[in-house]
């Protein structure tokens, strides 16, 4: 058997405002801590036992004297606040200027031209919730076929469409004129196509969403896995955000069926490759809805399933589990947050209990995976391999 290493990205996880909160205006934000303090009694006793509570002061999940992982927390050093900023600086890129954002709406010609090149008209161009837009603009899509278009505090343009007005096929070739279209200054981060389906009063969005990103700047992790000819498999949206560059991945329906797709990757998966996985529920269904007890409840799973995630390592593997960004549903915000994320390393040969502090930039991450491989690749992180190996 090979060496294998898998990144497990608890989307909008975040653990504390990063240090240029204040410049995000995310001054107070801190998803972990804000959620784990509406626990009403003895919870997330896996994650607690890995060190999840060695690594920040929580009141309610205290640290113990030996987890048995390895821990610590990683500041973000790339501009932004979005997944695809999170996981392309995990994987080593680091951009320097923020991709833009349109809380007002998208200029006229963004619109117009957007109109022009798929025939149909739009509506929308609002910044909002995507469940608040189906129903605000739903019925109104229903009869005229116009495509709802509109974005939130992220870098985002999204396209909404009722799958039996506008077919899956044609909305996301939509999404691709789209993302084809929307070049700098008007580069945003993500194309999302948007798809739901039912009646007027009961819309719902379907699992059936897709993700158009910015290819990155420079070489990835991927890239170098590739290039080293070891094998890389996704979970959830990650091919999405590297416009699918290097890296093939299976679409989920919700954390459950990722939470079973990483499961079986590690017990059935490949002698030597790379698993890089998102569990989206997080963010997307309860942090984006300041739903409180909902996310504790998708914290509650994934701690339910960890103890079965260990069990499946295998002597050369690395887990790790981290986040891309915050989500905090306890404020007023319903957007993303510029927080720190927690760092989680497990294995047969993690030294346990060892602290790797604050890390620098979320690509360290990225580094240290490489140097387990043998790569040359760094990307702009350090390594600390040789801090949690035992």
């Amino acid at each position: 058997m090979g060496k294998r290493a898998a990144i497990i990205v608890l989307d909008g996880v975040g653990i504390g405002e990063a240090p240029d909160a204040a410049t995000y205006g995310d001054v107070g934000s801190n998803t972990l801590g804000h959620v784990i303090a509406q626990m009403t009694g003895d919870e997330l006793h896996n994650l607690r036992e890995v060190g999840l509570g060695n690594i920040a002061n929580f009141n309610k999940l205290p640290a113990i004297d030996h987890p048995s992982g390895a821990f610590g927390l990683m500041s973000p050093s790339a501009a932004g606040k979005d997944s695809t900023t999170g996981h392309w600086e995990i994987a080593g890129v680091r951009i320097d200027v923020p991709f833009p954002t349109y809380p007002e709406g998208f200029p006229l010609e963004v619109l117009t031209e957007f109109s022009a090149l798929t025939g149909r008209p739009i509506i929308g161009n609002v910044a909002g919730s995507g469940t608040d837009i189906i129903v605000r603009f739903g019925a109104e899509h229903v009869r005229t076929g116009a495509w709802i278009v509109y974005t939130s505090a992220d870098s985002v343009f999204q396209v909404a469409a009722h799958e039996d007005v506008i077919p899956l096929a044609e909305l996301y070739a939509g999404c691709e004129i789209a993302r084809r279209m929307l070049v700098a200054p008007n580069n945003v981060s993500r194309v999302i196509a948007r798809p739901f389906v039912g009646d007027e009063g009961a819309f719902i969005r379907t699992a059936e969403r897709r993700d158009f990103s910015v290819e990155p700047p420079s070489e990835t992790l991927l890239d170098a896995l590739a290039q080293a000819g070891i094998r890389r498999d996704g979970v959830g949206k990650v091919d999405d955000l590297f416009a699918g560059r290097a890296i093939v991945s299976r679409h989920t329906s919700g954390n459950a069926e990722g939470i079973g797709l990483i499961q079986d990757w590690l017990l059935n998966g490949p002698d030597r490759g790379f698993l890089f996985s998102n569990l989206v529920d997080f963010d997307q269904l309860y942090g984006h809805r300041n739903d409180v007890s909902g996310f504790l409840g998708a914290l509650r799973q994934f701690d339910a399933a960890l103890p079965g995630l260990c069990r499946a390592l295998r002597e050369e593997d690395l887990l790790f589990i981290t986040a891309d960004h915050g989500n905090d549903p306890t404020t007023a915000s319903s957007d993303h947050a510029r927080e720190n994320v927690p760092l989680l390393a497990l294995g047969h040969a993690v030294r346990a209990g060892v602290s790797v502090g604050r890390r620098a930039a979320f690509a360290d991450l990225g580094a240290t995976v490489a140097e387990w491989f043998d790569l040359g690749f760094r990307g702009v992180g350090s390594s600390f391999l040789s801090e949690i190996l035992g």
